[in-house]
């Protein structure tokens, strides 16, 4: 029929449900890669379609999701390729939609569906071990049902008392993440007692703690602290008749209908109103990802925001008006500041929880008043993109930091990208690699376009330091980037101090130079002593420069061999700050943090200005360990610079 023919016969609202339907049916091409490779741009723009129909009419979804499980119910019907395909789709998009909805009669069936086709051998498995001892299970649950009824009964409780279906899925996944057997299961016996009110609830979890000995681990109250679909429940476990371990859900009537199908069992359509505000809340958070939709994002970052900020953990803190703000589990004032309003999170200074100025990197916990402090002349920073400082958690957070460097002057991009490599080279103290070399670890046919890329957060520094240690040590078959170092002598390997291997210098004794102290990603250069064989020292040594000078026939070139994985080097760093109490402690918790060794430090404060200097002698075992370690101390408190020692 056509959109006309629709609209006369039923009238609008049906036709704007059945164009809703047909915009999430592209969602039926999307190809789920469930062995974790990234999905393609159209695999993207058809989840976000998803997403826009859910958002502007949640009957379109809940139609859609049980579409999905009649097909699902029809799967052996179809080729295996398809099977794996729906399988695997539906596992990923439909039932995680479902629980976040609430429907979890319909999400736990999709679950043990998808599992069916795409685990078939486990599925048959735990399938097998649950219909081995049914009659026995079922026998033992009906004993435990008579018992606490007439417990309830004495009571004077109304009550319903059940035993709680199993599902295959949720026993695997238990078994698997809590790496624990069969038998060693809590809830393979369940039971389910539903009752008028809240506090019926409460009474019936104090008969059954009498009657039977609780497991205080397995406890959790969901109707004081509901998860974030509004699902309430008591869930306990105890030691029940014969010492075995039951289950036990209790609820009310009303909390039990909203756990079977969700918000399906609450919308006000019925009589042609609209949504009750409570659950129209709920779904408005569909809404937000969708707010930052013309950015250019890529399709890793849609992808990984749709997965983190729908399907995992969320915290739940307050703005200073009440307002409850939902976040990604692990968030910080930074991703609080962009959640409110893009423009906060840009002008952002720093935080307060609670009347309490906290870090960046503090993670918001349930509950939090957030206050966030702005000042017009406060921009982002390039270090909220570096992961190790963990100033953002929010894919939704990074893109629209990403998207504010985009909008930047080219020019400034590229000054500042030229910078921060040249910057971050100096402080790992590594030169003689051409930054084309190092760009084209990215991709970058450019230089231009990888300083800019570079220069607006795209390419953050602490990757440059792992492109340095990739094009030194290519690989065990592969010799080093000769525009690096060149070597003038046969390549003989022979043995060096702490077993690293240098090439080109024939089978003369070799040391490493006290002065310079090289490591496996500097670049090298020999000085054949007299009666001591040759000494290594970095090319940029203020000794060997002046050696060059004067004694430049004993100067020969040398280069690395394949240096153990296992070993460690030492390295001499400097730290220049602002003399205050602690400052040394944080410096050294952050290298013992980092998992490096201090051999030696020295110390020396200016009285007059009150500046500290700093050494430290510390092992690294590559260059990627070391730039994470200048870059957090970097960022302590009154620290000026921080850099490896010339």
């Amino acid at each position: 029929m056509s959109p006309e023919e629709i609209e006369q016969q039923f009238g609008q609202d049906v036709l704007s449900l059945v164009n809703g339907i047909n915009k999430m049916r592209i969602v039926d091409a999307y190809q789920v890669n469930h062995s974790g490779e990234q999905r393609d741009k159209k695999g993207v723009e058809r989840v976000r379609n998803l997403l826009l129909a859910l958002a502007e009419d949640i009957r379109v979804v809940l139609i859609k999701i049980a579409e999905r499980l009649y097909t699902m119910r029809k799967l052996k019907y179809l080729s295996e390729d398809v099977r794996t395909q729906l399988a695997a789709e539906t596992k990923e998009i439909f039932a995680p939609l479902a629980s976040r909805l609430g429907i979890w009669q319909i999400k736990w069936e999709m679950e043990d569906l998808s599992f069916r086709y795409l685990e078939p051998d486990t599925y048959k498995r735990i399938a097998s071990m649950l219909d081995e001892r049914r009659i026995d299970r079922e026998q033992y649950i009906n004993n435990v049902i008579k018992e606490l009824n007439a417990d309830l009964i004495k009571a004077g409780i109304k009550a319903q008392v059940t035993g709680r279906p199993k599902h295959i899925y949720s026993i695997w996944r238990k078994m698997h993440s809590k790496n624990i057997g069969f038998n060693e299961l809590f809830d393979v016996r369940a039971t389910r007692v539903l009752v008028e009110d809240i506090a019926d609830c409460y009474a019936v979890l104090g008969i059954v703690h009498t009657k039977w000995r609780p497991i205080r681990s397995e406890f959790d109250d969901y109707i004081a602290t509901p998860k974030e679909n509004n699902y309430r429940s008591l869930h306990t476990a105890v030691i029940g008749p014969d010492n075995k371990t039951v289950e036990v859900q209790i609820r009310t009537f009303d909390m039990h209908e909203h756990a079977e199908y969700g918000v399906a069992s609450h919308w006000g359509y019925k009589e042609g109103g609209k949504l009750d505000t409570k659950y129209q809340e709920k779904i408005t958070w569909l809404r937000q990802l969708l707010e930052v939709k013309d950015e250019d994002d890529s399709a890793e970052d849609i992808v990984e925001r749709f997965k983190s900020e729908i399907f995992e953990d969320r915290v739940y803190v307050l703005t200073p008006k009440g307002r409850v703000i939902d976040l990604p589990k692990g968030a910080t004032s930074l991703d609080f500041a962009y959640s409110v309003h893009t423009e906060v999170g840009h002008h952002f200074r720093g935080a307060k929880a609670d009347g309490k100025i906290i870090p960046i990197s503090y993670q918001l916990q349930n509950g939090q008043q957030i206050e966030i402090l702005t000042s017009k002349h406060s921009r982002p920073s390039r270090d909220w993109l570096n992961p190790h400082l963990g100033y953002v958690k929010s894919t939704r957070s990074r893109a629209k930091i990403r998207a504010w460097f985009k909008q930047q002057d080219f020019e400034r991009n590229l000054s500042d990208g030229r910078h921060m490599l040249e910057r971050e080279l100096q402080r790992l103290g590594i030169s003689d690699i051409p930054y084309e070399q190092i760009g084209a670890r990215f991709k970058f046919n450019k230089l231009d376009d990888f300083l800019v890329a570079l220069g607006r957060g795209d390419v953050t520094a602490n990757q440059i330091a792992s492109a340095v240690n990739e094009l030194i040590f290519p690989g065990e078959d592969k010799q080093l980037d000769t525009s690096v170092v060149q070597t003038l002598h046969q390549r003989q390997k022979r043995g060096f101090p702490d077993d690293v291997q240098i090439e080109g210098v024939g089978d003369l004794m070799t040391q490493t130079a006290r002065c310079c102290k090289p490591v496996p990603y500097d670049s090298i250069a020999g000085y054949i002593t007299r009666g001591r064989g040759v000494t290594i020292h970095r090319k940029d040594c203020r000794n060997l420069l002046r050696l060059q000078h004067t004694e430049q026939e004993r100067v020969i070139d040398v280069e690395w061999g394949n240096a153990s994985p296992k070993k460690t080097y030492p390295v001499e760093i400097v730290v220049h700050a602002f003399d205050r109490q602690g400052l040394l402690r944080d410096i050294t918790t952050i290298l013992s943090n980092s998992h490096m060794n201090v051999l030696s430090m020295n110390t020396s404060t200016d009285k007059k200005t009150y500046m500290a200097n700093l050494g430290f002698t510390i092992e690294v075992a590559n260059a990627d360990q070391l730039s994470i370690a200048l870059t957090k101390i970097e960022h302590l408190k009154n620290v000026m610079e921080v850099s490896r020692k010339i």
